[in-house]
């Protein structure tokens, strides 16, 4: 049986913070702010798999309160979802990812975020999809206020 889900999350920009988006660190004067280092796409796409297998969300698996996960590599929780989705029956086939945000420019770093993600998923690299899209300095995106991230996966139940 094939599973669908659908993922979303959102991550202020503040000074001070490292901006790291699919697991690339990109040079940029802010970076997101979060309990984990706050990798808004690999969140996204931790959501889409977790809701593929009806298993909630990340904060279920990696609360922010838990002290565990402070500064957290994302890419690694990301790993345990998959590792969780495969012990419970699931396999990735494959996803779909779009990050809304007016800066950083992320085209030079596309690459590189689908073969982190890919990696961590332990899938080939055409199997993830990540594109992005300014919101025409609309919003609180294209106010520069934070990242927003989608991602859609599908899943084969065994």
């Amino acid at each position: 049986m094939l599973r669908i889900g659908h993922g979303y999350d959102v991550h202020r920009l503040v000074e001070g913070r490292r901006c790291i988006i699919g697991g690339v660190d990109i040079p940029h004067n802010k970076g997101l702010l979060g309990h984990s280092d706050a990798d808004v796409l690999a969140h996204a796409l931790a959501d889409a798999i977790l809701g593929a297998m009806r298993g909630g969300d990340i904060g279920k698996l990696f609360p922010d309160t838990d002290p565990a996960y402070e500064g957290a590599d994302s890419l690694k929780l990301l790993a345990e979802v998959m590792a969780y989705a495969r012990r419970e029956g699931y396999e990735f086939v494959d996803a779909d990812c779009t990050l809304a945000c007016q800066e950083p420019k992320i085209s030079p770093y596309r690459d590189r975020m689908r073969e982190n993600l890919s990696r961590a998923l332990g899938v080939p690299v055409e199997s993830v999809g990540v594109k992005a899209t300014t919101t025409e300095k609309l919003g609180w995106e294209g106010k520069g206020e934070g990242i927003g991230a989608w991602a859609v996966c599908l899943l084969e139940q065994r």
